[in-house]
């Protein structure tokens, strides 16, 4: 009788002994997934910078419109290993504060690790400009400054199983030289989760 009792003991030992390592292993997997979130697949800010296009042909101040429109390329780079989706959205030029100008998006997707570029256009409108007092001196001076800014909601996608809902943030300078017939730009971008 003792012989049986010790081998129901053992044997009901041995089933836990199945169970604490198949929990511990399981653990153990979900400890490393977490890990390579949070290290390799760690979300990172995407590179943008603004080019605007055809300056030589750039009418600021044309006598028949009230509208300068200002084609512009934006080079995103997405170093990270998720794609991002958006809708239709819109960026907004801005001249000392005020909006001069809307430039509209598309809806697009940027592969994971990719470069993409997008083209659009931003109509100026340059009755905005003529009532500022700086915008005089400052096309005396050869140098137009512009800020641009942009807030894009769409989806993060990675591996195609999970999705997670994020927003972009942009803020770029753009520095129009009209005697040189060129331009630099500066920018930050925010990726939230």
């Amino acid at each position: 009788m003792a012989s049986k009792d010790l081998r129901i003991h053992l044997s009901k030992n041995h089933n836990l002994i199945k169970i604490c390592l198949g929990v511990s292993a399981l653990l153990i997997i979900i400890l490393v997934i977490v890990l390579l979130i949070f290290t390799i697949f760690k979300p990172r800010n995407p590179t943008v910078s603004v080019h605007p296009l055809h300056l030589e042909h750039f009418q600021l101040l044309s006598p028949n419109s009230s509208i300068a429109p200002l084609g512009l390329v934006i080079t995103i780079e997405n170093p990270n290993y998720a794609s991002f989706k958006h809708g239709n959205c819109s960026g907004y030029v801005k001249y000392r504060g005020i909006v001069i100008a809307e430039a509209p998006f598309g809806a697009r997707s940027y592969p994971a690790r990719s470069t993409t570029n997008v083209t659009t256009t931003a109509d100026i409108e340059t009755a905005k400009l003529i009532n500022d007092p700086n915008f005089w001196s400052d096309i005396a001076g050869g140098v137009f400054n512009l800020t641009s800014e942009a807030k894009i909601s769409g989806k993060v996608s990675m591996i195609k199983i999970i999705r997670l809902k994020a927003k972009i943030y942009l803020s770029c300078g753009i520095s129009l030289n009209i005697t040189a017939v060129n331009a630099t730009s500066s920018c930050m971008s925010k990726l939230k989760l």
